[in-house]
């Protein structure tokens, strides 16, 4: 964390214009913006997921695979959910503006929840609908080796766009002190969260198509490759519901993680100009965003209009931070407790 100094009562205080050109990095354990780190990442997957839905495609109409059909689904699916995941991206960082004071970051869940709806829609429905299909009306199978030879180039493809996006997230989550999975689920970024859930579906569906394939050619009976198809169905159903969810808690306002409030409070305090911190509310606004409310003591007996003016100035510190979208503070009254870190 970096503070503006160390304490100093009212009258000892720095000017007010000095002490607001220097910004205060109040939420250090937050990832700062990763815009060109995220589209690189949604740029990795698509090119990947394309060229894995051509070659199920493929080997799906030679081989007539059910579970080939199923994971051709998956990947188109994959790959349109990417066009939602750039315009999730880039409409998020819009500008502020007088209509949207806050900015724009919000934006990022809305296309991320189609993006989810989608892989639901043409990825699982698709899915059971197709292995359902081929338990009631049995198809065999042929070329199998065609079908083991695209498996192993998708999981190729689809093992350097997971290895991508994980490279996005270790370092953050490493950051906050957090696994990989906790991060994954935990990240104000929906376009990571997205890309890392969908790959690794992607590499779970494979190994469960492989599995059916096997069986088919093994046993001459459709039956274990129409139920790899629903479970590949079912995969993708719990991963979209999941990113749903997700994205419809921060659309509702996401409170962000005690550690960093933790670490907030402590910068704040750490300021000249605050005594105490009595109320204190971050929430995301969008990714790697959020919104500062909160109530403080300021040090020293000021006059009102004093007080006022110090207080725009210990707003704007905070405003400067690249992680704040918006800071608005008030005073305290005497006797309200004092927030523990």
């Amino acid at each position: 964390m970096e503070s503006a100094g160390d304490g100093g009562a009212a009258h000892g205080a720095p000017p007010v214009g000095a002490s607001a050109r220097r910004p205060i990095n109040l939420v250090s354990p937050l990832p700062g913006p990763g815009g060109s780190d995220s589209a690189r990442t949604v740029a990795v997957a698509f090119v990947a997921n394309v060229l894995v839905a051509v070659a199920k495609t493929i080997a799906a109409v030679l081989t007539a695979s059910a579970s080939m059909v199923a994971e051709s689904a998956h990947s188109w699916a994959d790959a349109g959910n990417q066009v939602f995941l750039v315009i999730a991206n880039r409409r998020s960082q819009r500008r502020p503006d007088p209509t949207h004071p806050l900015g724009y970051g919000r934006d990022a869940y809305v296309w991320s929840l189609f993006a989810a709806l989608g892989l639901f829609a043409a990825g699982a429905a698709v899915s059971v609908t197709h292995g359902l299909q081929q338990l009631l009306r049995p198809e065999p199978a042929s070329d199998f080796v065609v079908g083991y030879v695209v498996l192993g180039l998708s999981f190729l493809l689809e093992g350097i766009s997971l290895r991508q996006s994980v490279r996005q997230a270790k370092p953050e989550a490493e950051s906050l002190d957090r696994d990989l999975l906790e991060h994954v689920l935990a990240t104000s970024d929906p376009t990571l969260r997205a890309v890392v859930a969908e790959d690794t579906a992607a590499v779970i569906g494979l190994v469960i198509a492989g599995a059916g394939l096997a069986a088919h050619q093994l046993t001459g009976s459709s039956v274990p490759d129409a139920v790899g198809s629903i479970l590949i169905g079912l995969l993708l159903a719990v991963t979209a519901v999941v990113l749903i969810n997700r994205n419809r808690q921060f659309l509702i306002g996401q409170e962000v993680d005690p550690r960093v409030r933790a670490a907030t409070i402590r910068a704040l305090l750490r300021m000249p100009e605050v005594e105490r911190v009595t109320y204190l509310y971050l929430e995301f606004v969008g990714p790697r965003m959020i919104s500062v409310v909160g109530d403080v003591d300021l040090t020293g007996d000021d006059t009102e209009s004093h007080l006022a003016v110090r207080l725009r100035a210990v707003e704007a510190q905070i405003s400067a931070s690249p992680a704040v979208a918006r800071a608005v503070l008030s005073l305290s009254a005497p006797d309200e407790p004092t927030l523990e870190v």
